[in-house]
């Protein structure tokens, strides 16, 4: 394996994803950035994953690194490959997905260009067909480059996906994915933006999110409660923040990825007794916070109410939820 310094480090961590490894690798090798380092963590895998990554690492010597390492899950395999990368840049690609040829190379030159911290990207939702199921516009109306002290609306209306992203490494200086929860993500990338000046975007659909059918029926459990966990984590940085002053964004994300997020979890948890435990969670936090049900029902997403743009369905189980009518929410889940 050559040493040679890559402006991109890419990280996939792998588990056991057999049926989609190859596409994922695939559309990584085949990136228009020939500078890049593609960093695949095996986290265990019990499947035939580990063939696959040899065989790519030897037809790709340059560009693959590959590592084997004990489970530790998605957190601990992100982290080992951070330590490992080489690149002046951080992206993250999950390994049941995969990207346009171009991706990587948009975005390094668009971080380059405004010398931002941070470049984001729009996602697709495909199906395993590749049919396109769902366009997640990330930052509609938004200029190019975006100054954060003054769109620092943004902090609470983007989507804190890792995977539609590319990071200047220097963020993880100090931070790492947190180990053993759930929604690392949202613990995580917003502390990662309180520390940019300036963010850039491109919006081009860049990032091929996989609907698996054998994910969709997952089950929900109290893991969910991680989602209000690691909203409190990003207060505690918040406050310490050159953004601190911002209280009416920080509202806003605490609505957005602390309370609707946790809505849309809670509505798939089957168990009767544990649907009303976390619901009298997520109770007791908009207390602690003073958010009161008409700032969630007012709250605006991109300069739209976020609630009348929610299917039918979905809006009326919030309703109920917060009319505190949640006998009647069972009859909908």
């Amino acid at each position: 394996m050559t040493n040679v310094p890559s402006r991109v480090s890419i990280i996939v961590p792998v588990y056991n994803v057999e049926n989609y490894l190859t596409q994922c690798l695939d559309s990584l090798v085949k990136q228009s950035l020939s500078d890049i380092e593609i960093i695949v963590v095996n986290d265990g895998s019990k499947d035939n994953s580990e063939k696959i990554i040899k065989e790519f690492a030897h037809q790709y010597p340059e560009k693959i690194k590959a590592f084997t390492k004990e489970n530790g899950g998605l957190s601990d395999a992100r982290n080992f490959g951070i330590d490992r990368a080489a690149g002046d840049y951080i992206g993250f690609v999950d390994s049941d997905d995969y990207v346009t040829e171009t991706m990587f190379e948009e975005m390094f030159l668009l971080a380059e260009k405004h010398r931002a911290k941070m470049v984001i990207c729009n996602i697709q939702k495909v199906d395993e067909n590749g049919k396109i199921i769902q366009k997640l516009t990330q930052l509609p109306n938004m200029p190019e480059k975006i100054a954060l002290e003054d769109n620092f609306s943004v902090f609470s209306d983007i989507s804190y996906f890792a995977c539609n992203k590319l990071f200047k490494k220097e963020l993880f200086n100090q931070r790492r994915f947190k180990k053993g929860v759930h929604f690392e993500d949202i613990q995580l990338i917003p502390q990662l933006l309180l520390e940019c000046e300036t963010i850039a975007q491109t919006q081009k659909f860049h990032y091929q999110y996989l609907e698996r059918t054998d994910s969709i029926t997952k089950t929900h459990t109290e893991k969910g409660l991680d989602i209000l966990k690691a909203v409190s984590d990003v207060e505690k940085v918040f406050r310490e923040s050159p953004y601190s002053h911002k209280n009416k964004e920080l509202k806003n994300f605490q609505i957005f990825e602390g309370i609707y997020s946790f809505l849309a979890y809670l509505a798939y948890v089957k168990k009767e007794e544990l649907f009303y435990s976390m619901s009298d969670q997520l109770v007791l936090f908009m207390k602690e916070r003073q958010i009161k049900i008409q700032d969630i029902l007012k709250y605006s997403r991109f300069g739209k109410n976020y609630l009348l743009s929610l299917p039918l369905k979905k809006k009326i189980f919030y309703l109920l939820f917060f009319a505190g009518q949640k006998r009647l929410i069972r009859k909908l889940i």
